[in-house]
């Protein structure tokens, strides 16, 4: 994607260096943020917007909650499955970024292992589920400073080019997935869902390529306090981005992944779509989630996995149904399973180190 030096990073992070000023919104924060209006009014929105696709699409909520309720609990657990298994891939695949970048115990760095790195990105998807703008990837980084040490600005280089990856190969999956269940013969709806992701994806690629370019003039437009975090962020993004496709091959079965989690769930509730449908469907949920109005795209999501579903032939009743099972799986259960890890992590991590340093 970008030709730059892909070799890792020489920054070596000495003991006795003083530790880095916090550049951001520290983790436990987010108790804050999630009672302020700007997030209340997030959540009012999500309603509304489900208020009114159900009522569009007269949609029977009694009919779609005795549907989930006699889904076949073995191929939801399934589903669940496949979805917490998701997270090891994206554990393991971040960890090889901050690798590339020199973030590693190599350079100083005591990395956590493939279960303390997944602890850190549960956390950030359960922070995406209740706060709004998809500040649960911030969120991550700084986990990753509180337990390492390091940069807040270069680890955030990574999960930029992660989330340009995952969108790009989402794109691409879709595109290959609608045709072939539609053909050259899309509907209307399912056109503009495809052209809104190319566009996304459009504008990402022309970001990208504009901050490479203007990287050394935009420097110079930058207070010096802020000179290194910059260069930080870029040396992040730019590494990762210099040899993408390993990466985007774990992209690729990540979002096969959630095509299968989609496809179990339906069949739990006796709609037999077929697999290439499910991945088409748990994408273009996915790509609008990236819209960050709303936490975790909530509200959006199921509106346009409703539509979807409509759109090849499940009933109205039935994609409501398996809209609102899926967002069990991909919602409530990080509510679940996130809130005691945060509350746990929070005093482990955070506030007693703080209260030992005071």
């Amino acid at each position: 994607m970008v030709s730059t030096d892909s070799g890792p990073t020489s920054e070596v992070r000495p003991e006795s260096s003083p530790p880095e000023e916090l550049d951001g919104t520290p983790p436990d924060s987010l108790g804050k943020r999630f009672l302020n209006l700007r997030t209340l009014v997030s959540f009012g929105v999500a309603i509304a917007v489900l208020y009114v696709v159900f009522r569009g699409l007269g949609i029977d909520i009694g009919d779609a909650w005795g549907r989930m309720r006699q889904a076949n609990r073995w191929m939801f657990a399934g589903a669940l499955v496949s979805f917490y298994l998701t997270f090891v891939v994206r554990a393991w695949r971040w960890t090889r970024m901050l690798d590339r970048v020199g973030i590693n115990p190599e350079h100083g760095y005591p990395v956590p292992g493939l279960p303390g790195m997944y602890q850190i990105i549960l956390l950030s998807w359960f922070a995406n589920c209740v706060v709004p703008a998809r500040l649960g990837d911030a969120y991550r980084g700084f986990l990753l400073k509180a337990r390492t040490g390091a940069s807040f600005g270069m680890s955030f280089g990574t999960i930029l080019a992660e989330r340009l990856i995952d969108l790009v190969v989402l794109v691409s999956v879709l595109f290959v997935s609608g045709l072939i269940v539609f053909g050259t013969h899309a509907p209307n709806q399912a056109e503009k869902a495809f052209l809104f992701g190319g566009g996304i994806v459009l504008l990402g690629v022309i970001g990208i390529i504009a901050l490479w370019l203007l990287r050394d003039h935009i420097e110079r437009m930058l207070p010096i306090r802020l000179m290194t975090h910059y260069r930080r962020l870029n040396k992040g993004l730019f590494q990762v981005l210099a040899r993408p496709t390993p990466f985007a091959l774990m992209s690729v079965a990540l979002w096969l992944s959630d095509g299968l989690r989609v496809y179990l769930i339906a069949w739990s509730l006796n709609q037999h779509i077929s697999y290439q449908a499910a991945i088409m469907v748990a994408l273009v949920s996915a790509l609008v989630s990236v819209v960050p109005f709303t936490p975790a795209g909530l509200g959006f999501v199921e509106g346009f996995m409703v539509t979807a579903l409509t759109q090849i032939g499940v009933p109205s009743g039935a994609a409501a149904a398996i809209a609102l099972l899926d967002r069990v799986v991909t919602y409530l259960s990080l509510i679940v399973v996130g809130l005691p890890l945060y509350l746990w992590v929070l005093r482990r991590d955070i506030r007693e180190p703080r209260a030992n340093a005071d």
